[in-house]
């Protein structure tokens, strides 16, 4: 009975979050199948799993907008599936790329721990930031689906056929361990969210 007490408490827009969750989640199991099989159209998949689930981020706001839903519940659950399909999902298509040199490695962690860190802290802000207005003015740091273009430049190498050691810039020996200068994109795009000075306004 609980379980379903949980599900009457879903609002119409936390199914197009839970829509967001999902596609993160075949965004992972693609980029793996990717690994095992190197098939391309596994990779491609995976890859347009990425605009899916911004697809579902957009619209689960308007609708919840519209339908006047907004809850501390929808906004948690839109952080958690964000996690999935823009951080997660898309350093697991680097390692998948070819970014697994141990430095390329410790880049993609960071990438996921900013993004984790991003949407914790606009959720502890998001209250006071908006000053009672239906939503936050403007986000402190790039939103984590700006990760989006990440997947979308792999998405163009792998089309070239431009992975592994191939991907482009190249791979560098430093020390024991290896990193493919690709992977600083991630790294950029990581610091870039939890810039406490850049702030972009919320359209």
């Amino acid at each position: 009975m609980k379980h379903f007490s949980m599900i009457r408490e879903f609002q119409l827009a936390d199914f197009f979050t839970l829509g967001n969750a999902a596609c993160g989640a075949l965004m992972v199991l693609f980029a793996a199948a990717f690994i095992g099989t190197h098939s391309l159209s596994n990779f491609m998949l995976s890859a347009l799993m990425a605009p899916a689930a911004f697809a579902f981020d957009v619209v689960d706001g308007r609708v919840a907008r519209w339908r006047h839903e907004q809850s501390a519940m929808g906004r948690e659950l839109d952080s958690l599936a964000d996690v999935i399909s823009f951080g997660i999902g898309p350093a697991t298509l680097g390692f998948a790329a070819g970014l697994q040199g141990g430095f390329d490695v410790l880049v993609l962690i960071y990438f996921v721990c900013c993004g984790v860190s991003r949407l914790a802290r606009y959720n502890v802000t998001a209250e006071s930031l908006s000053a009672g207005a239906a939503k936050v003015p403007y986000f402190e740091g790039t939103p984590i689906p700006t990760s989006v273009l990440l997947v979308l430049l792999m998405a163009v190498a792998a089309w070239q056929g431009r992975l592994g050691d191939s991907i482009w810039f190249g791979v560098v020996q430093l020390g024991p361990w290896t990193l493919h200068p690709f992977s600083l994109l991630f790294a950029l795009s990581g610091t870039l969210m939890i810039s406490k000075t850049l702030r972009i306004p919320k359209l």
